[in-house]
Parts: C-alpha cells; sequence; structure tokens
C-alpha cells in the first residue's frame, strides 16, 4: 500500500510540474508575441464581436488600438459590460499638439495614458438615443476616470464634452461611439 501512494504521489507530482511548464511556456509565447493575456487574447468566431475586436479591425482607430495596448487596459474592453466607448478616430489624434501621442505612448507615461483612455469609457450603455436622452434631462456622463462629460446637442449633431460623435456601433459588450475629438 505504501508503495502505491508513493507511486501515485510521484505521478501526480509530474503531472503538475509539467502543467506548470506548459502554462510557464504559454505566457512567455503570450508576452513575446504581444498578445494580452486573459480575455482579450480569447478568439471565438461564433460571436457578436466586442469593443476590443471593433476597434482592431477598425482602419480608422489603428491609434487608440495602439494606445489602449500601450496601458494595457485591452481587458477592460472585453469584459461583459456593458461598457461605453468614445473612440477618437487617427485624425483625432494627429489633431493633438505634435508630439502627444508619441509622448503619450511612453512606457515611463504609462499612467498618464490609461488615464486619457479612461476618460473615454462610461458604464452603461449609451447609444446615440441613449445620449440624447441624457442631454434632454440635462445629466452629465459618469466616466470610468471619475468624472463628468457634458452631453450636448445641436440640430441632429450630439457632443460629449466638445467631441462630436460620428456613428454608434453595437457590440457584444456595449456601444463603441466613433468621435471626432481626444477627450482631455
Amino acid at each position: 500500500m505504501e508503495n502505491l501512494i508513493r507511486k501515485i504521489t510521484l505521478g501526480l507530482g509530474v503531472l503538475l510540474l509539467c502543467f506548470c511548464t506548459k502554462v510557464e511556456q504559454q505566457d512567455s509565447a503570450s508576452l513575446e508575441n504581444n498578445t494580452p493575456l486573459g480575455q482579450a487574447s480569447v478568439v471565438d468566431e461564433d460571436s457578436e464581436p466586442n469593443i476590443l475586436q471593433i476597434a482592431i479591425r477598425s482602419e480608422d482607430h489603428s491609434t487608440l488600438v495602439a494606445a489602449v495596448q500601450a496601458a494595457e487596459i485591452e481587458h477592460i474592453l472585453v469584459n461583459a459590460g456593458p461598457l461605453t466607448v468614445f473612440a477618437p478616430v487617427n485624425s483625432a489624434f494627429e489633431a493633438l499638439p505634435e508630439g502627444a501621442v508619441e509622448d503619450l505612448l511612453k512606457p515611463e507615461n504609462k499612467a498618464k495614458l490609461t488615464g486619457v483612455l479612461t476618460k473615454h469609457a462610461a458604464p452603461g450603455s449609451y447609444d446615440l438615443a441613449g445620449l440624447k436622452k441624457e442631454a434632454d434631462r440635462g445629466r452629465r456622463l459618469y466616466m470610468a476616470d471619475g468624472s463628468y462629460l457634458t452631453i450636448t446637442v445641436e440640430g441632429d449633431d450630439i457632443f460629449v464634452e466638445g467631441a462630436k460623435v460620428i456613428a454608434s456601433v453595437q457590440t457584444s459588450n456595449g456601444i463603441v461611439n466613433v468621435v471626432d475629438k481626444v477627450i482631455l
């Protein structure tokens, strides 16, 4: 009996060692390939795309995606939500002062970059109709960074803190509102 217990213990130890080595190899490979860990790296061809997947697929949001990756907050954009993201187009980043984007993308400015990006995300689901409703009620929109942004309606146009909402896209975990300015 003692011999059997020793063999089982040894077998479990070898199995555990193999499993830990495999997990470590997967994590190292993920880091080397710059793929995010956790939910953000899950590939699912059957489900509706989430906020991160919509942004990645959009040529007009490559700067935003680079910023999200530099801030290492991909996992936030794939959570169950609902979440509303105001996604500045590339030209919005280009309109910032020269060198501003490059400066924000530096590793030493990760906290500042994260602050800028979280100012573009609101808990809840606010499509165009929802934004108009909030504006009509005179409400300000609570953002993930703890700030409140003003929503205004001018004719058929909706603005969030001065950034015009160009389009609204439903995702599996919320809404992406494409905007023409970076909200600072």
